[in-house]
């Protein structure tokens, strides 16, 4: 690794844009979530590898939600930047976009975290350079990403409590489409 112990998100910004084929599309004859996902993994390693300069791995991926769907013969661009770093990990900000190249319509079909792990030569964790932000964007995506973390965090803290009882959580049922059913000996 390079001697940089900081560096800035433009550093390691990458941006890759690809038609749409009709081998990438599911039955319902829009493009496949599963390809897509594939895509993001993919320039997630590209980006978070170009700021550790080292192998990185997916640790988590956090908030995919597909707002539009993708058409066939649509060119899509995904453009992903370093949001966050920590000791080892990172996380790369990925937003996807889609374009009808024939009108120009462009859509926001969805944005996604992924938490990449640098990993030296034997595989183990890496420590990365620091993030200098350069504008109120790039301040605002850190303290997100600080924000989803420690709700993360304070969601797995309270569903592993030896003190969490679903009985407490019953009622909140109440407004779902859901029966319960238990046998005797769970009431």
């Amino acid at each position: 690794m390079s001697n940089k112990s900081y560096k800035k998100v433009d550093a390691s910004r990458v941006s890759i844009s690809q038609l749409m084929q009709p081998s990438h599309s599911n039955f319902g004859g829009k493009i496949h979530g599963g390809y897509i996902l594939n895509l993001m993994d993919q320039i997630a390693f590209a980006c978070a590898s170009k700021h550790s300069e080292t192998y990185c791995v997916t640790a988590s991926v956090d908030t995919v939600d597909f707002l539009n769907p993708i058409e066939i013969g649509e060119l899509v661009t995904m453009k992903a930047s370093v949001n966050f770093v920590g000791n080892t990990s990172m996380v790369v900000g990925i937003r996807v976009e889609s374009e009808n190249i024939q009108t120009g319509a462009v859509k926001h079909c969805n944005s996604s975290y992924f938490t990449m792990v640098a990993k030296d030569e034997n595989g183990d964790s890496k420590k990365v350079p620091g993030l200098i932000l350069n504008d109120m964007n790039e301040v605002k995506r850190f303290l997100k990403a600080i924000k989803r973390m420690e709700t993360k965090k304070q969601r797995q803290s309270e569903f592993d409590s030896e003190d969490f009882s679903h009985i407490d959580y019953l009622p909140l049922l109440e407004k779902y489409k859901v029966k319960i059913e238990l046998p005797e000996q769970f009431n």
